[in-house]
């Protein structure tokens, strides 16, 4: 089950005590300015213990159908990139010590329900 923006705004409303309309706010409100960092000139956001955010300029390029192998231009773009601090690393890590990964772990992280492959 994936994390949603009603879910934030519960868990604020919840564990603050803030009304859903101010956590909702809120929650726009820190969505925005990262939006508008990512967009401006900066492309960077550093959240310590959580990880960084950056924006990377990607060239054009050459690439290929790979149906019929034939040769397209993939334009220039803009690429959003996460990467995890070592604080966010370990306790991902950390929740999975002692345990098997079975394909049915691997299936789910990647988003395919066993629902889909009927």
């Amino acid at each position: 089950m994936a994390l949603t923006k009603a879910d934030l705004v519960d868990s604020i409303h919840e564990k603050i005590g803030f009304s859903k309309k101010e956590a909702a706010d809120m929650v726009e409100l820190i969505f925005d300015t990262m939006k508008g960092e990512l967009t401006g000139s900066g492309g960077k956001i550093k959240i310590s213990g959580f990880g960084n955010f950056v924006v990377r300029e990607k060239r054009s390029r050459t690439g290929r159908n790979p149906q019929t192998g034939q040769s397209i231009e993939i334009s220039a773009r803009r690429v959003l990139t996460f990467k995890p601090s070592q604080v966010l690393r370990a306790e991902v890590n950390e929740t999975l010590k002692g345990k098997e990964i079975t394909d049915d772990m691997i299936r789910r992280r990647a988003g395919k329900d066993d629902e889909d492959e009927e």
